[in-house]
């Protein structure tokens, strides 16, 4: 299972009231091969960044396709290495 973020271009308006009934129905669709995790929202850029664990980036369209509501997708990134700062503690 590989690591994916996902970018949609939501605009400079995304509320979290709005957002709420999509994440519900984007964990509800997600699968064992294609499972969100977490997203940020940057308001000066007007684009969400979703986590994702999945087998490949089509499974995540899969689980997408499945939710009306989805934001588009601009882009499905798979992750290379993941950095913490608690690995780096003292």
């Amino acid at each position: 299972m590989g690591k994916f973020i996902v970018v949609h271009p939501v605009g400079e308006n995304m509320d979290m009231e709005g957002m709420t009934p999509v994440a519900k129905a984007i964990k509800a669709a997600s699968t064992v091969d294609a499972y969100w995790s977490r997203s940020t929202y940057l308001q000066e850029e007007g684009k969400l960044y979703c986590s994702w664990d999945a087998k490949d980036a089509d499974a995540i369209r899969e689980v997408a396709a499945k939710v009306a509501a989805c934001p588009p997708i601009e882009g499905i990134y798979a992750v290379t290495a993941v950095v913490r700062g608690e690995d780096y503690r003292s």
